[in-house]
Parts: C-alpha cells; structure tokens; sequence
C-alpha cells in the first residue's frame, strides 16, 4: 500500500511539475505577441469557404491552427486537431506547405475534416508574427485567449479552452 502510495504522490508531482514547465514555455515563446487583439484574417479555405476568424469567433471560442505538411511535430499534433473539430470550430492554416491542390491531397490522404486556408508564402502566419509550427492560437470575440507552441496532447488543448 506504501508503495502505492509513493506512486501516486510522484506521478502527481511529475504532473504538475510538467504543467508549470509547459505554461512557463508558452509564456517564454508568445512574448512576441504585443497585443491579444488578433490580426485580421480573412480568407477563403480549400473547401471554399470564405472564414473570417474576428467573426466566427464572436459567439463562441475557436481553434486557429498553424501548420505544414512537412513539420515532423505536426504529425502529432493534427490528428488531435482533426478529433477536436469534431466539437470546435477549428481553422487551419497550412504555412509554406505548396499550391492548394499538393495540400488539399494531403488532407484527404489523411482523412481530416478541419476547414483549412493554404498560406504557401506565410503571409498569413507572418502576420500572426508566428515563428514555429505548430501554433495553436484560442480567439474568442476577436481576440486571442491562448496560444501554445509546439506538440500538445488532448487533454491539454481541452483544458485551455474550458479555461477561457
């Protein structure tokens, strides 16, 4: 029983020492981002689409994805997007990834539903002022609430948006 006990003291010591890690390196990289006021983004998706982040987000929070088909980290990190748009609104936002159509077969090849915008020239990330992929932004009402950079579990993009 002692033994069990140690376990569980640890591993809720691990946990947390990990979470304060992971908010302390959010807070390290965002520090670019003078303002929580999201920069205009207007655009049309593959699918179509014409998205307008500052008016989807109005009524309730949603998740801004900021990836490319050849980030290793993304590789882990979409699959979990994709699941969340299932419950979110999520829009991507393909940076540097090539023409449309080498993204759209991407996405398909892989079977994700999320609306995507192709940004092949980052003009859209660098307006974000972005520098890593992956980034995860939460806007709400226009304006952004978190942001996290880099590889992310579900539980963790859950509890930053129940946070808000």
């Amino acid at each position: 029983m002692k033994k069990w006990l140690n376990f569980f003291k640890n591993s809720l010591l691990y946990i947390l020492l990990f979470t304060v890690v992971s908010v302390a390196v959010d807070l390290w990289r965002t520090r670019d981002f003078t303002s929580s006021e999201t920069p205009t983004t207007q655009a049309t998706a593959l699918s179509g689409n014409n998205i307008d982040l500052d008016v989807l987000s109005q009524d309730k929070p949603v998740v801004v994805y900021f990836w490319a088909t050849w980030c290793g980290a993304c590789k882990f990190v979409t699959p979990t997007i994709n699941w969340l748009s299932q419950y979110y609104d999520v829009v991507a936002i393909s940076a540097s990834s090539g023409e449309a159509r080498r993204v759209q077969a991407y996405l398909n090849s892989h079977d994700y539903q999320f609306e995507n915008i192709n940004d092949p020239r980052s003009q859209i990330s660098s307006g974000w002022n972005l520098k890593v992929t992956p980034t995860i932004a939460i806007i709400e009402n226009g304006e952004i609430k978190n942001i996290t950079t880099g590889i992310t579990t579900p539980i963790g993009l859950l509890a930053r948006l129940w946070l808000l």
